[in-house]
């Protein structure tokens, strides 16, 4: 019982580290990006990814630009709610409500976070060519990748606290990284972000993730989601 007391709190105070660090990252970001410091680099980077001969076309086939379309929508208001709700319902299901609170909770606060934030910075969207999809609420941060990575980072880590086979948790994880990392690129390629919105978003998003983990750590009965202790 001590040595799984003491993995909790070393799990802990590790978190506390990685939300600061987040935290610290995203009001980094905000902060360059107030100043016009990220600008010329945004610019650069959204601008590799078009063709230089008309910069209003992005470079890959068509159907290549259509499955960026596909990929921007896995981190859209519509497909997060989904995830949610089957992710919810599935853990009331087998019985863990705690799981399915913490998955609630942390998506409804990263969409609030995000939408606030948006209002707060008020950044335009980039007008250097026209965006490949639909946008209608500020830049900065990405709302998409914000809702990302916490929604899809969250349910690995809640899905491989019950997991008790260690290459599926890192598939769960790898996977999650894959769809988090490809909706932020697709945000850029499509012209709708820029890249610092995108990486803030990242920040934001991965700061409610670790801070669900840290929940689940600490409120009672959580500590059932962890591994058993090794026998002596």
């Amino acid at each position: 019982m001590l040595k799984l007391i003491r993995r909790i709190e070393s799990r802990a105070l590790i978190l506390v580290i990685g939300i600061s660090g987040a935290l610290w990252g995203f009001f980094n970001l905000a902060s360059e990006m107030g100043e016009g410091d990220t600008l010329a680099l945004d610019r650069h980077i959204l601008l590799a990814l078009r063709s230089p001969a008309n910069p209003a076309v992005p470079l890959g086939s068509r159907s290549f630009e259509e499955a960026m379309r596909d990929v921007t929508a896995l981190g859209g208001v519509t497909v997060m709610v989904l995830v949610t709700v089957v992710g919810v319902l599935a853990f009331l299901m087998h019985g863990r409500r705690r799981h399915a609170l913490v998955l609630a909770a942390t998506v409804l606060l990263a969409d609030i976070s995000s939408e606030g934030l948006k209002v707060f910075y008020h950044r335009p969207r980039p007008e250097l060519v026209p965006h490949g999809s639909y946008v209608y609420s500020a830049s900065f941060p990405s709302g998409h990748s914000t809702l990302s990575a916490a929604t899809y980072l969250t349910l690995a880590m809640l899905i491989a606290s019950l997991e008790p086979n260690r290459a599926t948790k890192a598939m769960v994880y790898l996977l999650a990284m894959v769809l988090v990392l490809a909706i932020g690129f697709s945000r850029v390629y499509l012209a709708v972000h820029w890249p610092s919105d995108v990486l803030a978003g990242w920040c934001l998003g991965g700061a409610w993730a670790l801070a669900a983990w840290s929940v689940l750590l600490r409120i009672p009965g959580g500590k059932q989601a962890l591994p058993s202790p090794p026998a002596d």
